[in-house]
């Protein structure tokens, strides 16, 4: 809810007040008002504009950008005033035409080549390519064009950050951080809620709003002593799956997961780790299918969570449902998102993994970030010692988030943190 005037914090006051520059940044902790703060200045924006030319709105997808900002710009000025066509890609505001586009991957900047556009807001602009940024950028030709961006720190070695930011006097932009005290309509026992799940890099960024390097170790608040357990003797687990790593030339991991009905918490029970390399000798697909039907032993496993990639693999599963294969899922294998995921699962006391599962305890210790990928600007876990780790992200990022488990995409802002 919108709070009147006299009651938001001063840096939204002040920024409300601002004309803007051609270009604006909004960055900042998670929950801050960047978001409703940004929509309203566009709509004031785009109203008070006097052009015949379109404008443009963006986001990493166009399902998040619907989601995000799209819809809640509807409720902010209501459907009198706006009207959305998912078809066409396009929303008219106060009479105007809007352009929705998505900036996934490279090939994004083709959607937005040759428009001219009058002004431009962009959803969570760090996770966009710089191709699209670049592009977007040079179709701001109308004179007097705006860009209002929104993000939330990132590497201080991202693009954003070095090409934009820090040159914000010399571009001529401005840029406006923004902290969670700046959000005068939180809940004080939710602000608190909040600055609890995340811990480490997360903490750093989505709540103290810093531009922090990814580095060492990246679950560093795995704690042996509190997260290897078995399942305790009162507790009974259900809704079993597995998840499955696949490997041909790498490790091959099976995990074996319940869920504890007095805790809520997902228990990893046992592991199957085969290294091809080490053993001297490469497994079938029909091999490894038929050791996952052992490992599975007379546990009630209701799917197994296979990376969408491994196709070979997946399609031999699907050929022994006869004998008792559980369904095949796809797992979601986004990597940021997974990894927050199971630092969320962590340090909510939500995942446990048992003593016997050596190797993923193992790699606990030895999953790192990517040293030469945070100085390029992105975070990326080194390919080491993650097969276990990749296994574990699947299981979390899929079967707990597909009403298995808590879905926290409300408290977390997964797949784009506003």
């Amino acid at each position: 809810m919108l709070l009147p005037a006299e009651k938001l914090a001063p840096k939204a006051r002040e920024f409300l007040a601002y004309d803007g520059n051609r270009l604006n940044f909004l960055e900042g902790a998670v929950r801050s008002g960047k978001t409703i703060l940004s929509l309203i200045k566009w709509a004031e924006y785009v109203h008070d504009f006097d052009t015949t030319e379109a404008f443009l709105m963006t986001g990493k997808t166009e399902r998040t950008l619907l989601r995000n900002v799209v819809y809640p710009l509807q409720k902010l000025v209501g459907k009198r005033h706006m009207s959305i066509n998912r078809g066409d890609g396009v929303v008219h505001l106060f009479g105007k035409t809007i352009y929705l586009a998505g900036a996934n991957n490279e090939l994004s900047e083709g959607k937005i080549r040759g428009i001219t556009i009058a002004g431009a807001y962009a959803d969570e602009i760090t996770l966009y390519p710089e191709s699209f940024v670049s592009m977007l950028l040079s179709r701001l030709s109308v004179k007097g064009a705006k860009l209002y961006a929104t993000m939330n720190p990132d590497s201080p070695y991202h693009y954003i950050k070095t090409n934009y930011i820090d040159r914000a006097d010399e571009l001529g932009a401005k840029v406006w951080h923004f902290e969670l005290d700046d959000n005068n309509a939180l809940d004080p026992e939710y602000v608190e809620a909040l600055k609890k799940e995340y811990t480490g890099l997360w903490y750093q960024r989505y709540i103290l709003g810093l531009w922090v390097l990814a580095e060492g170790v990246i679950y560093q608040m795995f704690d042996e002593s509190l997260h290897v357990k078995p399942p305790d003797p009162s507790e009974r687990l259900i809704r079993y799956a597995v998840s499955v790593d696949y490997g041909i030339h790498n490790p091959c991991v099976f995990g074996l997961f319940g869920i504890g009905i007095v805790d809520n918490a997902a228990y990893m029970v046992k592991e199957y780790y085969y290294d091809s390399i080490k053993s001297g000798r490469q497994k079938t697909d029909q091999e490894y299918a038929s050791d996952l039907m052992d490992f599975i032993g007379g546990y009630p496993v209701e799917a197994v969570i296979v990376d969408p990639s491994a196709l070979s693999f997946i399609t031999e599963l699907k050929k022994w449902r006869k004998q008792g294969m559980p369904r095949v899922i796809p797992a979601i294998n986004d990597v940021l998102p997974g990894i927050q995921q199971v630092s969320w699962m962590l340090n909510n006391h939500r995942l446990y993994i048992h003593p016997r599962c050596k190797n993923t305890i193992r790699e606990f210790g030895a999953y790192v970030w990517d040293d030469k990928a945070v100085l390029r600007g992105e975070d990326k876990p080194k390919k080491e010692s993650d097969h276990c780790q990749d296994m574990l992200r699947y299981y979390c990022s899929t079967w707990w988030k597909k009403g298995k488990g808590p879905n926290i995409d409300d408290a977390r802002g997964y797949g784009g943190i506003n």
